[in-house]
């Protein structure tokens, strides 16, 4: 039983960066399917095998760093060439199609036309309400033709897999009476475990005696890093042994790094975008993970990889918005919530854990706990494949 899998930013633990669909994709390959991915890369076409699963790289470049108009040519000729390849699988009997970006619905709304390739849609990220309330989309004609691609796209879809609660509660809102499935992003408890601090990373992020926060991700204008220069800024005037740490790549890299120097923030490292191996380093070190958003109400909805990422490594989880996360970690007693507009407020609700170990321990054996029982890859990955084997026709 063949599956084709659209998701123009796949990703394999080789390469890093999020890697959920790799993940499903195994997952399906596990339960016994044939699976095709169809992706994009910055060089020629290539075709590999990797853990099974049959993937397709087709050149089209694409890079956080991209304007919206370089963005959007991406995704457009994403669409056209996947939608060709796709026709070398006819045979395939159920299309994935992840988003973002939304244009891969329109890929898969057309294989199912071409090729009668029925498809399941997965939302990662509320588009287009998210670039909308961001002001990047703009003009009343695109923001129709992105909401009428959005509408038909669930449409025409035979379920709808969300990222998160707040996803699918705003799907069935759009789509009334659509089957939604919840598969939020995994937390990888075999890759990343709670772990006494060593020595040799301690030397290599200079961060001995000190308090990590860490924030490990894009680095992009919907992540709103000023506020963490900000913090850094304030807790390197009250003196205190607190050092952050951003590891990322994004449009934003190059200011984030820009304001640090002319702030002469010693007390923070931009180590740049790095592999698992590397992101499992800085975790080591870590004892509080940093999870950032603007203020935007929509960005509250999403399914961030560095949550579960966090919980997983067993790490206190620090959020600067609202929503969903907010009150899991709060419910859960794991992590706090701190106000974006008030960075001394980081510093106030991190005291009590830098002064008392056996409560950041607590906090930290919780996140773990959490992740365990509610967000680990391996039932998560049952889950999955048991919604795909449900939505396959006949």
């Amino acid at each position: 039983m063949k599956v084709l899998i659209l998701h123009q930013h796949f990703k394999t633990p080789a390469g890093g960066g999020a890697i959920r669909s790799y993940y499903l994709a195994k997952a399906l390959v596990h339960s016994g399917m044939e699976v095709v991915v169809i992706t994009a890369h910055g060089h020629s076409y290539k075709k590999e095998n990797v853990a099974g699963i049959e993937v397709h790289y087709l050149k089209v470049p694409y890079h956080n760093s991209f304007g919206f108009f370089r963005r959007s040519l991406s995704f457009i000729r994403f669409v056209l060439k996947s939608v060709k390849k796709a026709g070398e699988f006819k045979s395939a009997r159920l299309c994935y199609a992840i988003s973002v970006p939304l244009t891969v619905g329109l890929a898969a709304r057309w294989i199912k036309k071409r090729y009668n390739i029925p498809y399941v849609f997965e939302v990662g990220d509320l588009w287009p309400d998210a670039p909308v309330q961001m002001g990047v989309v703009k003009g009343p004609f695109l923001k129709k033709l992105l909401y009428d691609l959005e509408h038909n796209t669930y449409q025409g879809a035979q379920s709808i897999v969300a990222l998160s609660p707040a996803i699918r509660s705003a799907i069935e809102k759009k789509a009334p009476g659509k089957r939604i499935d919840l598969v939020p992003n995994m937390a990888d408890t075999e890759f990343f475990h709670k772990a006494t601090r060593d020595p040799r990373m301690e030397e290599k992020y200079q961060v001995k005696g000190k308090f990590v926060v860490s924030y490990i991700g894009a680095i992009g204008l919907a992540n709103g890093l000023d506020y963490l220069i900000a913090c850094a800024k304030a807790s390197l005037h009250a003196g205190l042994p607190i050092h952050f740490i951003i590891c990322g790549d994004g449009a934003l890299k190059g200011h984030v790094a820009k304001e640090a120097k002319r702030l002469g923030l010693e007390n923070l490292t931009l180590t740049g975008f790095t592999h698992r191996d590397g992101v499992n380093e800085i975790m080591n070190v870590t004892d509080a993970a940093l999870i950032s958003y603007l203020p935007v109400p929509i960005l509250e909805t999403g399914s961030p990889n560095k949550f579960f990422d966090a919980l997983a490594a067993g790490k206190l989880v620090v959020v600067n918005f609202g929503g969903w996360i907010k009150k899991e970690i709060e419910e859960n007693e794991c992590g706090i919530h701190v106000d974006p507009r008030q960075p001394g407020d980081l510093i106030k609700k991190l005291e009590p854990f830098m002064s008392n170990r056996p409560l950041l321990e607590r906090y930290q054996a919780h996140a773990r706990s959490l992740a365990e029982r509610k967000y680990s890859r391996k039932s998560l990955s049952v889950r999955f494949a048991h919604i795909i084997t449900t939505a396959i026709p006949g």
